[in-house]
């Protein structure tokens, strides 16, 4: 087993707090990781990257040229990354700021209305947590139980108060992947 994910974002929607968590939830489950962020200066509204290696075996490098999997939050990062996902890969779509295709026909589209979901759900911060659990539920590389784990563990305990509205983000994320493997979805 061997999944190499790109998380593309604005500064602010928890793209590097995505990734360390599906890294630490690969270590928990007994995994090979790595983590590697890149991200511009600006405290919110920046662009944010960060690659995940989770394997069985070894990691190798921490740098992905062409990714299986890219979740992509932006336009911005939609259009300049989805052209670098691999071929017969899985782009992770946010659907409530992504309009337009990326241009890219050779691989899998999964659409996630995330930002749309975290208001409904109540947290608007959760949109990292929908797509996160949109790939979960597609791939089921790494369970919603370990990825909530990994975050309760993560985060301060004066942010335990929001778990319950980051696992609905998750849950409903890996319901809208699972849907997608269905015949028709």
């Amino acid at each position: 087993m061997r999944e190499e994910i790109f998380l593309g974002g604005l500064g602010g929607q928890g793209v590097l707090l995505g990734g360390q968590m599906m890294a630490r939830a690969g270590m928990d489950a007994g995994l090979n990781v790595s983590w590697f962020p890149i991200y511009s200066p600006e405290v919110r509204g920046g662009s944010t990257t960060c690659t995940i290696v989770i394997t069985d075996g070894r990691v190798g490098s921490p740098i992905c040229e062409r990714p299986e999997t890219m979740i992509l939050m932006d336009p911005v990062a939609a259009n300049t990354f989805a052209p670098q996902v691999a071929e017969g890969g899985l782009l992770v779509l946010n659907s409530s700021m992504i309009e337009q295709p990326p241009g890219h026909e050779d691989c899998e589209t999964l659409w996630v209305p995330a930002n749309d979901i975290a208001v409904e759900i109540g947290n608007e911060r959760t949109v990292n947590m929908v797509m996160i659990g949109a790939w979960a539920g597609r791939t089921s590389a790494l369970s919603i139980e370990g990825i909530a784990e990994a975050l309760q563990h993560m985060l301060p305990e004066r942010h335990h108060k929001h778990m319950p509205a980051n696992i609905a983000a998750l849950e409903r994320g890996a319901e809208i992947g699972a849907e997608s493997r269905q015949p028709g979805g």
